[in-house]
């Protein structure tokens, strides 16, 4: 019993962090229809920031902080420079975001080397919870990543749905010549959608490079989990980012704790699935 309790909780707090990943990547896909292939590059570079801000200023909060506006100031020059005039361009905008990846994947091992670093966790969040029941305890690190996560989804689903701001953006993706008739600058509606969209990124690896650790790698890793989250859930959909993420951790949690040797196969299988049934993903809109 205690062990299902764990590995399902590890299953949901690993959900969390592909979800405030996965959630900027359907952000930006959703409302402009670019797929960001530099978006793990982005969740490594957050991590690294929040590490370096956090070795100069012994605060996590800051840290965190900072990484996110980093990123998406980073995330908002690459958007502006090298995207907004081929952003209809499909494959003119992966390859330039496959540059961009590939770029500062090296210039990321240039100046962090190939080693592993990890975010020191606060005082107030280091050691473990009490559930109080089934001799359940469990980090109180990673059940902060779980509610966190939690706090950004309901901000990022009432941004999209109760503000004025994302009903601008919500009509733009569906009339954006309309909109500009009205007078609204789309093109600062969009940039600012991509700069809340990358800034997720930094944020989910400087919490992810407290939770786990962050070394070369870890940008194709999140990125290549980030996009089946996103698939299985539907892109462009918060929700369905959220769910994805769940079915996803919890698959792979789980068999990597009965049956290791399939956990990766089961997870592809999930996509493979989902795929096949509905294409557009759990919650996506037909095209």
């Amino acid at each position: 019993m205690r062990q299902v309790l764990v590995i399902g909780l590890n299953g949901l707090t690993l959900a969390a962090l592909y979800f405030l990943v996965a959630s900027g990547l359907t952000l930006i896909f959703g409302m402009m229809r670019i797929v960001n292939l530099a978006h793990g590059a982005f969740y490594l570079l957050g991590g690294y920031l929040g590490w370096s801000v956090l070795q100069r200023t012994e605060r996590w909060g800051v840290a965190l902080l900072g990484a996110a506006i980093a990123i998406g100031c980073v995330g908002l020059l690459m958007y502006e420079v090298l995207l907004r005039r081929i952003e209809k361009e499909d494959m003119r905008v992966a390859l330039v975001t496959i540059g961009v990846s590939l770029i500062m994947a090296d210039q990321m091992l240039l100046s962090y080397g190939g080693v592993a670093y990890s975010l020191r966790t606060p005082d107030w969040l280091r050691g473990a919870f009490d559930f109080g029941f089934a001799g359940l305890v469990y980090p109180r690190g990673r059940l902060f990543t779980l509610l966190l996560a939690v706090v950004v989804g309901i901000a990022l689903w009432a941004f999209i749905t109760r503000t004025r701001f994302g009903m601008i953006i919500r009509a733009g993706v569906d009339d954006r010549d309309m909109v500009s008739a009205t007078g609204i600058n789309v093109r600062v509606v969009f940039a600012a959608v991509f700069f809340l969209g990358s800034a997720l990124a930094g944020l989910g690896g400087a919490v992810g490079g407290t939770t786990f650790s962050l070394a070369p790698g870890t940008d194709i890793e999140y990125l290549l989990y980030s996009l089946i989250v996103v698939i299985v859930g539907g892109m462009g959909s918060i929700t369905g980012v959220a769910v994805g993420a769940v079915l996803v951790g919890l698959v792979s949690q789980f068999a990597l704790g009965y049956i290791p040797a399939w956990a990766s196969i089961l997870t592809f299988a999930l996509m493979i699935l989902v795929l096949a049934v509905r294409p557009q993903g759990i919650l996506g809109r037909a095209a």
